[in-house]
């Protein structure tokens, strides 16, 4: 990595015209040294009879991409940045942001205390300080609704997503946008001004004040009403109305204020730990340099298979896909092509992109078209034989130097690897269902795989614009890697809940109460109750392992779930949100006297507990095993591949709430009723004797 220069802030001139040029890599955050260089500069300008504007630009790969939120947790360091955006709208001389790359969060809140913006083609902007759940701190909340108008504004805060320079443009928020060299056309610009224009005296967009107010109060009423009415979405809403009712400077006192509650709060602090797992994630051990990628191969074009497909599409990449026969080809092309017209009708998508699109997929039924292909997936259904069947007709065609993966997270991945016939080059890649929508990517690593094909398989995840977490695998251990590890231990604690006293309802409830979108049965309606039976018939059973029939019963009355209108939940013709479904409460009550079990009764809390206690436990025994490196990775996992609430971190995160002697005290009290699930994993039992915490692993 390209190390910090000595000074990170440096001042320039073109003439009459000042650059402040900001260089601290890799993405020129503005941390306390970079907000003291530029406040020297500027006062330095200022003070320059020569001077008659300045430039605030930087060197590298983007403007300012934001705060340095290390800072977030460290004592405050003058200048703040709300206040160098104080001195530069208040400079007695004009200021220009020229802004390219990703000008984000903090950053563009510098740009939007300068007078005038002007940015590259190819630059965006945004305020995504709400994916960390908090709000803009320095200014963003009063200048943006000054600049755009409070619709435009809460959009830009409440999604968090960028919008690019044209954009922007449209919206006022920027005032040129130049196709040629950003610092000539920033300098000419310059050049052009005699006179500063603050933002803070900008009131246009307050003409209609009563519009205005109508817009928050419909907004506010909008996130309450579809449950997005977090803690900062809500300071947000009220710091934009604060923007019209009250001068700029209690504006922005009342701001700060609400940034420093929201930075406070649980979920802001579980939401930062969440940012922080994902990019310890993308750490992997080899540092080998990735091989190249064009071309993908994909065998299997089911769901999944074309959910990787339409992923790589997306991205730019040429894609061979295989399937068996003629009406498995066509099939494919169904798939793929609707979720091609789907995007298109809902605006996401022009034709002309559809049809590009697809000009980059070939789908065919010979898998010796492949031998062009860099990386080549196999996708098809979870049956060992058939996987490795196919898994030696891809070694004999692949080229050298091709990776080759399997998309397993349950089958043997040393067996799997072997049948390749050239191991080395072989690993893991366990997309989420829908590999098109989901971000989260398993790199399944093997004793055998060479550190070129990880790297490359590392990637091609991140050139897919998905998160890739490691999960290590040796003979015998790490079947079902980390995601499937943990849910297998979350829906056998739940069945044994079921089984014990609660209702589907009870459950999902619980678990919909604590962030889930969905609970364990809900999610097993959609996903189809024959798949998980499949699974668990095909897999060896722990005789002395606790064993909940339930599922199998239901199944076995042909109840597969939404597929079938029947399985927890009943689903009338055409409706995706079940009722109860009274004849497996039934089966239920049957089969708990069957098994003489007194049937016991559950309040929500102790639902929640006793399930995420099984969480930690299960992520505890990955660490044990090595399968997962750090605590970080299991949150990262369960964030983006089940859904777990981000507010709340994760279930590692969330464990340390509380002490491992603690959570040991508590699966101890669980442990006779399942000890397969419940015994303690051996490094909660070592963080309690040495009274350390999962954080401390990370």
């Amino acid at each position: 990595m390209k190390q910090a220069p000595k000074h990170p802030v440096r001042l320039e001139r073109q003439g009459s015209i000042a650059l402040i040029v900001i260089e601290n890599p890799p993405v020129n955050a503005l941390g306390g040294a970079v907000r003291r260089g530029i406040a020297a500069a500027l006062s330095a300008a200022e003070a320059n009879p020569l001077v008659t504007a300045i430039v605030i630009c930087a060197n590298g790969r983007t403007f300012p991409a934001g705060a340095d939120i290390r800072e977030f947790n460290q004592p405050a360091q003058e200048p703040g940045l709300g206040q160098l955006c104080t001195m530069i709208e208040t400079c007695s001389k004009p200021v220009v942001a020229a802004l390219h790359g990703t000008a984000l969060g903090g950053g563009l809140e510098l740009a939007m205390g300068a007078h005038f913006r002007i940015a590259s083609t190819d630059a965006r902007v945004g305020l995504p300080e709400i994916n960390l759940g908090i709000l803009p701190g320095a200014g963003g909340t009063q200048r943006l609704p000054r600049l755009v108008g409070a619709e435009l504004a809460m959009d830009m805060m409440l999604a968090g997503a960028p919008v690019s320079a044209g954009i922007a443009a449209e919206m006022g928020l920027i005032d040129r946008v130049t196709g040629g060299d950003l610092r000539e056309a920033a300098v000419a610009f310059a050049r052009e001004l005699s006179m500063p224009h603050p933002t803070a005296e900008q009131r246009g967009q307050f003409s209609d004040a009563n519009a205005y107010m109508a817009a928050t109060k419909a907004r506010r009423a909008e996130l309450k009403q579809t449950g997005q009415a977090s803690r900062a979405a809500l300071k947000i809403i009220d710091c934009v109305e604060a923007a019209l009712l009250v001068p700029i400077e209690t504006g922005l006192e009342m701001e700060r204020a609400a940034f420093e509650e929201c930075l406070r709060s649980p979920e802001s602090q579980g939401m930062r730990h969440a940012f922080f797992a994902e990019r310890a994630a993308a750490k992997f051990p080899e540092d080998a340099p990735p091989r190249d990628i064009s071309r993908i191969g994909i065998v299997g074009g089911g769901m999944m298979g074309a959910g990787i497909a339409i992923a790589c599409l997306q991205r730019g990449f040429d894609v061979t896909l295989v399937e068996q026969g003629e009406s498995g080809v066509n099939t494919a092309l169904e798939r793929i092509g609707t979720h091609y017209e789907r995007a298109i009708a809902k605006g996401r998508l022009s034709e002309a992109q559809g049809a590009a699109a697809l000009t980059h997929l070939q789908l065919t039924t010979k898998l010796d078209t492949l031998g062009d292909a860099d990386v080549i997936i196999e996708a098809v259904g979870e049956d060992e034989e058939l996987k490795l069947r196919i898994l030696k007709e891809i070694g004999d065609q692949a080229r050298q130097g091709a990776v080759l993966a399997t998309n397993t997270s349950y089958l043997d991945l040393m067996r799997l690897a072997q049948a390749t016939g050239r191991p080395n080059d072989t690993v893991g890649l366990h997309f989420f269902a829908p590999a098109q929508v989901n971000k989260l990517v398993e790199v399944a690593v093997h004793d055998d795989a060479d550190a070129s094909a990880v790297s490359t398989a590392q990637a091609l995840v991140k050139r897919l614009g998905k998160v890739a977490v490691r999960a290590k695998v040796s003979s015998g251990v790490g079947a079902g890697y980390i995601g499937n590890r943990v849910l297998e231990a979350y829906r056998l604690a739940a069945d044994i809940l079921l089984e014990e006293g609660a209702t589907p309802q009870q459950i999902d409830t619980a678990m919909r109460g604590f962030g889930f979108k969905m609970g364990p049965y809900q999610v097993a309606d959609m996903s189809g109750l024959d798949i998980a039976h499949a699974r668990r018939q095909s897999s060896p059973r722990d005789a002395d392992a606790r064993y909940v029939e339930i599922a199998d019963k239901i199944v076995a009355q042909g109840w597969l779930g939404q597929k079938t209108h029947r399985g927890y939940y009943v689903y009338p013709e055409g409706a995706r949100d079940g009722v109860p479904n009274g004849d497996v409460l039934k089966l239920i009550a049957a089969h708990r006297a069957e098994n003489g079990i007194t049937e016991q009764s559950f309040t929500e809390a102790e639902i929640r507990d006793t399930l995420l206690l099984t969480m930690v436990n299960a992520g505890a025994q990955l660490l044990t095993e090595g399968v997962a490196a750090r605590p970080g990775d299991v949150d990262t996992v369960m964030i983006h591949g089940f859904g777990y609430p981000r507010s709340r971190g994760g279930p590692m995160f969330e464990a340390d709430t509380t002490t491992p002697a603690l959570i040991m005290r508590r699966l101890e009290a669980l442990q006779a009723q399942a000890p397969n699930l419940w015994t303690p994993a051996p490094l909660l039992r070592e963080l309690a004797r040495e009274r350390r915490k999962f954080a401390d692993l990370n």
